[in-house]
């Protein structure tokens, strides 16, 4: 089971392999993380949003973790749709209603 809520349907080629890596990266923790953003604003991210995180999902989970967690990722990755990744959970907005 992914865990996404989102279907694909609709979505562009690029943005269902978004998708479906979002939630299949290796680490639960990190699918959770990667997949819950992508379900909640794939249909929002522009054209160079969707590069950016294209190049953010590629990252290994211990060094993507540890940027979310400091707030400060290498130059290559310090992105509007890093920072809005990372306030999406900070925020609690990432977070699943019981």
């Amino acid at each position: 089971m992914s865990g996404t809520t989102r279907s694909s349907a609709g979505l562009d080629a690029r943005r269902r392999r978004i998708l479906f890596r979002a939630w299949h990266r290796g680490t639960r923790e990190m699918d959770l993380l990667m997949g819950r953003f992508t379900d909640a604003l794939i249909g929002e991210l522009s054209d160079a949003d969707v590069i950016d995180f294209e190049l953010l999902i590629e990252v290994e989970d211990p060094d993507l973790f540890g940027w979310l967690a400091s707030g400060t990722p290498p130059a290559d990755f310090d992105t509007p749709v890093f920072h809005r990744f990372r306030q999406f959970h900070l925020s609690g907005e990432g977070v699943p209603e019981l």
